[in-house]
């Protein structure tokens, strides 16, 4: 599912886009903003389907081989373990995945070059030959080899960052979280997962969807009075000189100070100064890590940090 740092990151761009815009319109950005989430899902589904096309190209290879004029004892008597691999076996029968693809209309059928190159990648590894050589074989064996495919070929693909960057806008930063969502996806499969498996769904509850949406309201919405907080802790700072992106990630995470009660403030703390490495300078990082601080104590002692429940301040820190 789209965690909540993911979600944060798509807030800030769609923050950014609508400030920047001539045109400002808080619902159709917040269209944008689920555009946006939802094309991360449709990258989600993308991914496994390559690791299915890769095999069957391997399929194909094999079978020409077979028809060359004058075939070897290795051609007409293949290694197949890697197209007889199970986890890709139950990947090609989920019927969640076919129907998501049938329904996004998402193929590799343009990019052949890309599969046999990711192929060839793979078959050069040595984990993929210690695996093809290995005396016995086993579905935990074969889940490591496609978890190692997404993990050391295709996430180190340069090639596959220059053709998601041409199929949509959207997906440029979210390569390497898909990754680690298929990697927690196939934690669930098992040797007798059936195809009706389910995959991790959009969004881990209705309460992050939710978020989503709050997040972004509220940080637009209250813009003022956030912009004052900030302001008021950069007295000796040039406010004009700070840049942008910075005061929105200020601003989002002040809103995640006051706004959401059932948040703690160290993950928010946390969480944003974790997303300034991304989008931040160094110097600005540091700066951005001031600031917060600086302005959470301050809201503390004027009592306007109210938390309730899990998000008691000092208390638990649940995963957010």
């Amino acid at each position: 599912m789209i965690s909540r740092r993911i979600i944060r990151i798509k807030v800030l761009q769609v923050l950014y886009a609508y400030y920047t815009s001539s045109e400002k319109s808080i619902n159709n950005s917040e269209k944008e903003l689920f555009f946006s989430i939802q094309k991360t899902y449709d990258l989600y589904h993308y991914l496994l389907d390559l690791a299915i096309e890769i095999s069957k190209h391997a399929e194909s290879v094999i079978e020409l081989r077979k028809k060359k004029h004058f075939p070897t004892e290795e051609d007409l008597n293949p290694n197949t373990r890697f197209i007889r691999n199970q986890l890709i076996s139950q990947l090609k029968e989920n019927e969640s995945l076919n129907k998501y693809l049938d329904k996004s209309k998402l193929s590799w059928i343009n990019e052949p070059e890309f599969v046999k190159k990711m192929y060839n990648a793979l078959i050069a590894t040595d984990f993929y030959k210690s695996y093809m050589l290995a005396p016995e074989n086993s579905y935990q064996a074969d889940k490591k080899l496609i978890e190692q495919l997404f993990a050391e070929v295709i996430l180190q693909s340069d090639d596959l960052f220059g053709i998601l960057e041409e199929q949509s806008i959207y997906w440029n930063d979210d390569v390497d979280f898909v990754v680690s969502m298929i990697i927690k996806t196939f934690k669930k499969f098992k040797e007798y997962t059936r195809e009706n498996q389910a995959l991790l769904p959009m969004f881990k509850d209705e309460e992050d969807r939710q978020f989503s949406k709050d997040l972004f309201r509220k940080t637009i919405l209250n813009h003022d009075e956030l912009k004052e907080v900030v302001t008021t802790h950069t007295v000796n700072w040039d406010v004009e000189r700070i840049a942008f992106i910075d005061e929105l990630i200020l601003e989002m995470a002040i809103a995640e100070f006051l706004y959401f009660p059932s948040i703690p403030t160290k993950v928010s703390l946390n969480e944003y100064i974790e997303l300034s490495k991304y989008y931040s300078t160094k110097k600005s990082r540091n700066f951005i890590n001031g600031i917060l601080d600086k302005a959470l104590k301050a809201l503390k002692s004027e009592n306007k940090i109210l938390k309730a429940g899990r998000g008691l301040i000092g208390e638990d820190t649940p995963k957010s």
